[in-house]
């Protein structure tokens, strides 16, 4: 009896997942509320500060203490790698055995705890009792490996949920561009910040700018664990892909993506909008400093404005109800847009530097087109695979890393020093390494992304659109 009872009991235990599992993707396949993508949309805040404080002021904090841009373009490449080795694993990782939240809790503490010491001074320097340029860029170097790598797995978990919380098509890119949305709001916290130390501290001393520095990532790491305390309260593990364990779906083999022609086509696409989104950024800074002679401020300002305008347009894009033929005109249209930007970034005089704040409000348009639709993609790609999700986001995102580090450590390694302009004997015009890097690589990558997009086929499911406002 005691047998019998057991197998009525899996019995009854199994028809009960199964009943709970269709009523779940049903549920699933329904518009989400407000409330949950709102929540969910918070989750990547810290992640997203750091990470823009990363990219724009990263390489400028390390020549300005005295280390020469080799060393500077070394260090951000030592994270680059790490953070896209890290994604592969923590991809795969997340795919065998999920719990989501705990990945992306765990990834949360280490970004948290290393980014304070990336900007928080030579660590080994003060131990040893040194300050020798190879010390440094080993210090800087460690701790840079050690936040990309919590940094990806945070990321990986976040981006992977997507396909797991909801089965709607519209829903799963209004959660991408409300995570776009909240990227914005991180990135106006840090600029915010930026500007008020900027304008109210002196910077006459290393000391100072490392100061100045300290106290920015300080607050970015404060400011961001506090939304990464909501996504962890309001947001629940996905049950999708509990009801997948559940079900014992045979996982999704690597070779099963390399098969696919649009793995390969959004895959390229994302790199590209990436690397347009990274380097320009990484870029600004130095662009408006040594080439534009605009004042300090402009550090801040500048990717401000680029970001207000981004975050204006993510939200509007929330209201959409999405289509493959949408994703790819929305995706060209900023493509375009960011090409005629580059054209006027590689020939502004810096008599004309005010022009500057002008092409800000279209790059900032430009980047939310492409990164919203970029991402829409992905989604489109994964469907209801829900299996393989995290290796296609890890995939994507570990050549996105690398392809970064790369492009901008040959452009940073060209860089002979911060005085590179001053002989020159142009009135108008001088066509620095930056000038040309900030101009033509966004640019041509744009283009190419707008080609590869051309020739997808994106298959979506028609479903309602949103019943309310999201951001209302």
């Amino acid at each position: 009896m005691g047998f019998i009872d057991r197998e009525i009991q899996s019995f009854t235990w199994s028809l009960r997942v199964m009943v709970d599992g269709m009523g779940d993707e049903q549920s699933c396949s329904k518009p989400l509320q407000r409330r949950s993508i709102l929540y969910y949309g918070v989750g990547h805040m810290l992640n997203d500060i750091t990470s823009a404080c990363w990219f724009t002021y990263l390489l400028v904090f390390l020549t300005d203490i005295g280390l020469a841009p080799s060393n500077a373009a070394a260090v951000m490449f030592s994270g680059q790698i790490a953070d896209g080795f890290a994604t592969i694993f923590a991809g795969e990782l997340i795919d065998r055995f999920g719990h989501f939240k705990i990945w992306h809790g765990a990834g949360s503490a280490v970004v948290a705890v290393s980014f304070s010491s990336v900007f928080g001074g030579c660590l080994p320097c003060k131990i040893l009792g040194s300050n020798s340029s190879s010390l440094q860029t080993i210090g800087y170097s460690t701790f840079a490996a050690i936040f990309n790598i919590g940094w990806a797995a945070t990321q990986v978990s976040h981006m992977s949920m997507v396909n797991c919380i909801t089965l709607n098509p519209t829903s799963r890119v209004v959660l991408a561009s409300c995570r776009n949305a909240f990227t914005m709001a991180a990135n106006l916290s840090l600029y915010g910040v930026a500007l008020i130390i900027f304008n109210f501290s002196s910077s006459e001393m290393p000391v100072d700018v490392e100061s100045q520095y300290r106290w920015i990532a300080y607050s970015s790491i404060f400011i961001g664990c506090c939304f990464v305390g909501i996504f962890h309260i309001g947001t629940k593990e996905p049950r999708l892909k509990q009801v997948a364990d559940h079900k014992t779906y045979t996982r999704i083999s690597w070779t099963y993506w390399f098969k696919k022609v649009l793995y390969y086509q959004v895959s390229l696409a994302y790199v590209l909008t990436r690397l347009v989104t990274n380097v320009s950024q990484a870029l600004l800074a130095f662009y408006a400093i040594n080439d534009l002679k605009m004042g300090q401020s402009s550090k801040a300002l500048v990717p401000a404005i680029i970001y207000i305008c981004s975050f204006i347009v993510s939200i509007l894009l929330q209201e959409i109800t999405w289509t493959g033929k949408l994703l790819k005109a929305f995706y060209s249209a900023g493509g375009v847009l960011w090409t005629f930007c580059g054209a006027g970034i590689l020939f502004l005089p810096k008599s004309m530097s005010a022009f500057m704040y002008i092409f800000s409000i279209f790059i900032g348009i430009a980047n939310a087109l492409m990164t919203v639709t970029g991402v829409g993609m992905q989604s489109v790609l994964v469907g209801e695979d829900l299996n393989g999700c995290a290796f296609v986001y890890g995939s994507l995102s570990f050549l996105d890393k690398v392809l970064c580090g790369v492009a901008l450590y040959i452009i940073e390694s060209y860089q002979s020093s911060s005085t590179y302009l001053e002989g020159c004997n142009y009135k108008f015009l001088c066509f620095s390494v930056t000038r040309l890097g900030l101009g033509l690589v966004p640019a041509v990558c744009s283009l190419l992304g707008v080609v590869i997009t051309s020739t997808m086929n994106l298959h979506t499911s028609t479903s309602k659109p949103l019943m309310e406002p999201l951001l209302a």
